[in-house]
């Protein structure tokens, strides 16, 4: 895998164009303001829907609608999944593109309330902010598509609404067919619990359902007709176990079991076992799944079962674009950060509490922190899009400082104003950069050059999820 080194990162932020909020820009930006309450009704909306992966119909619609307006062309179904689209208005390069994310995370509901307090009748919850993710996104398109108009200055700003990128990999598919080939940048961002941008590789990460099939028998009256799926279960789980002291240390594995039967005195002929692994470089996925893969067939063996398993999703690592990282810690550092209200100071200092060892303080949303260099141990595809086009990302504070993402404190936060606040912000800094790109296009060329370098003239793209159809099921499965 190549290596993103950031010693240097800091230094390149610094070559990033210095920012003048001329009439220009500031008309940029007022564009966004006046959407404010457009785009808070939007983004509460879907928090409402909680659409699950690839089953997002009144998300993905509602943002489809928001850029209709706005004046874009939009294209829905792309790459075989009726939830994904493409927006596109302008013409010309520099080509830039924008991600939208709206699916939401199951078994896992909260109100907006500072306490836990679940919504029974919802699948999931909006626990890491896509809600959030697709508005800005749309609101940052919809305000550069009317400054490159205004400005007479040539270029395409296009928006992917991409689904089910919680273990869907919805970008993978796009990035499958072609969709981002004449894409000259990708700018990115994600919810979070402070400001800055995001020079991180991630993990590449593979999952699969692992299907056990046995034979049924009374428990107690005929065991010895019975082969037990949730034994091949157990088995399973216990060779990939011990084999965890057998990875590089980086490497993560984790597992749910979906299905384990309905009665102790049942022999299950049926269980399954849900995996993810996860490791930073995309081969050493590869060759340790063949490693789990030979321990499901050797548990089906010694238990008398029979297995097969369905490749869900796959991500490669992020390759970031630190030109373009440098660009959006400039622009999040002019902007700056924002304050809370009373109100949402009591509502933060409330969740603030419930947190467990908390990274940052109550206060620093209104800071913009230092590049994160990092390697995060998450996974995302967007991984996939960055070795295939220059792409960068940042992060606001739409949740209280402290707060993990995937905690219903984050649905908590993301359902009020704290969430819009970092929405807001998020659409400014992406405006911002977007407008830098098509005033300087040397910059997408700088970029790509980058970009060449870090990726390495050998390589060539092989998705981790091979050839499979979208899983379009894969929330609807047990």
């Amino acid at each position: 895998m190549i290596q993103i080194r950031p010693y240097v990162l800091f230094a390149l932020s610094l070559l990033a164009p210095a920012l003048s909020f001329g009439d220009s820009r500031d008309a940029l930006l007022a564009t966004i303001d006046d959407r404010y309450a457009q785009d808070r009704e939007i983004a509460l909306d879907i928090w409402g829907y909680a659409e699950l992966g690839f089953l997002e119909v009144k998300s993905t619609a509602l943002l489809q609608e928001a850029l209709a307006a706005g004046g874009f062309r939009v294209k829905a179904g792309v790459a075989g999944i009726p939830t994904a689209f493409i927006a596109e208005a302008g013409s010309g390069k520099p080509v830039i593109a924008l991600l939208a994310e709206f699916d939401a995370l199951p078994g896992l509901t909260q109100t907006a309330a500072p306490v836990r307090e679940e919504i029974p009748a919802n699948a999931g919850g909006h626990a890491c902010g896509h809600h959030l993710f697709g508005t800005a996104s749309v609101s940052a398109a919809i305000a550069i598509k009317q400054w490159l108009a205004d400005n007479s200055i040539k270029g395409t700003i296009r928006v992917y609404g991409s689904p089910a990128e919680e273990g869907g990999s919805g970008k993978v598919y796009m990035v499958r067919e072609g969709l981002f080939d004449d894409v000259d940048a990708v700018l990115s961002w994600h919810p979070g619990d402070v400001n800055r941008a995001t020079a991180t590789a991630t993990l590449a990460n593979r999952s699969a359902r692992f299907n056990f099939h046995g034979l049924s028998a009374h428990a107690a009256g005929a065991p010895e007709k019975a082969r037990s799926a949730l034994d091949g279960v157990e088995a399973f789980n216990y060779m990939i176990n011990m084999m965890r002291e057998h990875v590089p240390q980086e490497t993560r594995i984790h597992y749910v079991i979906t299905s384990g039967g309905e009665a102790p005195n049942v022999v299950p002929d049926y269980a399954q076992v849900y995996y993810y692994l996860r490791n930073p470089d995309a081969d050493m996925v590869r060759s340790i799944w063949e490693r789990m893969e030979a321990a499901a067939k050797g548990a089906a063996a010694g238990t008398g079962t029979s297995v097969d398993w369905e490749i869900m999703h796959g991500n490669l690592s992020m390759l970031p674009n630190r030109l373009i990282a440098g660009l959006m810690q400039k622009n999040l550092e002019r902007l700056g950060g924002f304050s809370y209200t009373d109100e949402e100071k009591v509502f933060a200092e409330s969740i603030y509490q419930t947190l467990t060892t908390p990274q940052f303080e109550l206060g620093s949303q209104q800071q913009v922190f230092a590049t994160d260099t990092a390697v995060s141990m998450g996974s995302t595809d967007v991984g996939d899009i960055s070795w295939n086009v220059p792409t960068a990302e940042f992060t606001t504070a739409t949740w209280v400082p402290g707060t993990p993402a995937h905690s219903w404190q984050a649905i908590a936060a993301g359902g009020t104003d704290i969430g819009i606040k970092g929405l807001q912000l998020a659409a400014k800094t992406l405006a911002l950069t977007a407008a830098d790109i098509f005033e300087n296009p040397g910059l997408a060329v700088e970029a790509r050059a980058e970009f060449l370098e870090q990726r390495g003239a050998d390589f060539k793209y092989a998705p981790l999820l091979g050839d499979r159809a979208p899983a379009l099921d894969y929330r609807l499965k047990p």
